[in-house]
Order: structure tokens, then C-alpha cells, then sequence
């Protein structure tokens, strides 16, 4: 039993007072080849396992495009270089493994108030640097987004816009039509240019008319003459 104990002394690090419905985030140690690197897995712990030993773990879970991801961390794992508590909420279940069939505004934990400093590492076994590095990752803004509110204001801005550019080029388009006493000029002008037209039309139907009156006169003049001088002709014979 004293090994047991020793080897989870020795073993076991400093971790803060996780719980279920926290928002934690997870600090890992990844390992590509000859190089090392961090990875920071965000989301809310919906299972703590194991107690307060060695083998103690929690399952985190987070949303990725719409879908729902979870990981099971080993909390004294030596992968692990930290774990921060970013948030608190009011749960009444140890295990709340509900929230996988929810989604939305229903998935939403109602947060509360806590003390993140305390929390996350006891403040005697910090040093200032440390202080200030868990402060500024706990108070880290989260990235804008933007509500439905926003966008449907957005959109009745944009709607607007374009309303107001139809009644600007229906303006223009007005401006540029002719007015009703153009339009009532431009058909006397019109009805006065046709009559005109037409007496020309009817002064030259005229005259074409005489012409080939006079035309036909003088046919039958000449007709009437060759008759004649054939009628002397033949009496005289």
C-alpha cells in the first residue's frame, strides 16, 4: 500500500478541481517524428471518472461544424501539460450525457460565477508569471459571432440600399421620359406633318391627273383627225 501510494505521489500532478458542466481547456502534447508540439482540445466535461486517484479521467465534448466531437483525457497523464477552467455552470448530474440529443439554444448550460484563479491552480503554488498567464487565457475573448439579429438587420439594411437605388433610377427614368405636354407637342407636330403630307400627296394626284386628261385630250384629237382625213381620202377616191 505505501507503493501504491508513492508511486501516485510521485506521479500524480497539480490539476485543478474539474467538474461536470465546466468549460475546460485541455493542453496536449503531440508528437509528430523528432518534433513536439500542443494541441488545445475546448469543450464542456460531461463525465468525470476515476475520483480524485490516479486513474482519474474526464470526457470532453465539443462542436466541430455541427458535429459533435469527444475526447477522454487522463488527467495526470504526463501528455497532459495543463488543463484550464474557463467557465462554470449549474448542473445537477454527475454525468451529463444528455446534451449529446440536444442542440442549439437547449444544449446551452446556464453559467455561474466562480473564482477562475482559485479554481484552476491554488494561488500559493504560482508564481506571479503564472498568475498573469492563467488570468489572460481564462479572460481570452471568445470569436465574434454574429446573431440572427445581426444578419436580419443586415439584410433589411441591404433590402433598404436597394429600395432606395430603385427610387433613384426610377427618378432618373422619369427625368428622362417626356412629359405629357411633350408628348401632346409632338403628336400635333405629327397629325400637322401628315396633313401636310397628305395635301402635297393630293396637289401632286392632282396634277397627275390633269397631265393625263391633256394626254387623253390629245389622243383623241389626233384620233379624231386621222378618222377624218381617211373619210376625205376614201371620198375623194
Amino acid at each position: 500500500m505505501d507503493r501504491i501510494k508513492d508511486f501516485n505521489s510521485k506521479h500524480m500532478k497539480k490539476i485543478p478541481d474539474v467538474k461536470s458542466g465546466d468549460t475546460v481547456r485541455v493542453y496536449t502534447k503531440i508528437r509528430e517524428g523528432n518534433k513536439e508540439r500542443v494541441q488545445v482540445f475546448e469543450g464542456v466535461v460531461i463525465k468525470r471518472q476515476g475520483g480524485s486517484g490516479i486513474g482519474a479521467t474526464i470526457t470532453v465534448r465539443k462542436m466541430s461544424y455541427g458535429i459533435g466531437v469527444e475526447r477522454r483525457f487522463l488527467l495526470h497523464s504526463p501528455l497532459i501539460e495543463k488543463i484550464i477552467v474557463t467557465k462554470r455552470a449549474k448542473v445537477r448530474r454527475a454525468n451529463i450525457g444528455y446534451l449529446r440529443n440536444l442542440t442549439g439554444k437547449s444544449a446551452k448550460l446556464k453559467e455561474k460565477q466562480f473564482d477562475a484563479l482559485a479554481v484552476n491552480v491554488k494561488e500559493e503554488d504560482l508564481s506571479p508569471a503564472d498568475k498573469a498567464e492563467i488570468e489572460e487565457e481564462v479572460n481570452e475573448e471568445e470569436p465574434v459571432v454574429v446573431s440572427e439579429d445581426v444578419m436580419s438587420q443586415a439584410d433589411t439594411e441591404s433590402i433598404e440600399d436597394l429600395e432606395k437605388e430603385e427610387e433613384k433610377e426610377a427618378a432618373s427614368d422619369e427625368k428622362d421620359e417626356p412629359s405629357a405636354e411633350d408628348e401632346q407637342k409632338d403628336s400635333v407636330e405629327e397629325v400637322s406633318e401628315g396633313l401636310e403630307e397628305s395635301a402635297e400627296d393630293i396637289e401632286k394626284g392632282k396634277a397627275r391627273e390633269g397631265e393625263l386628261a391633256e394626254k387623253n385630250k390629245e389622243d383623241k384629237t389626233g384620233k379624231e383627225q386621222a378618222e377624218e382625213e381617211k373619210g376625205t381620202e376614201e371620198g375623194q377616191s
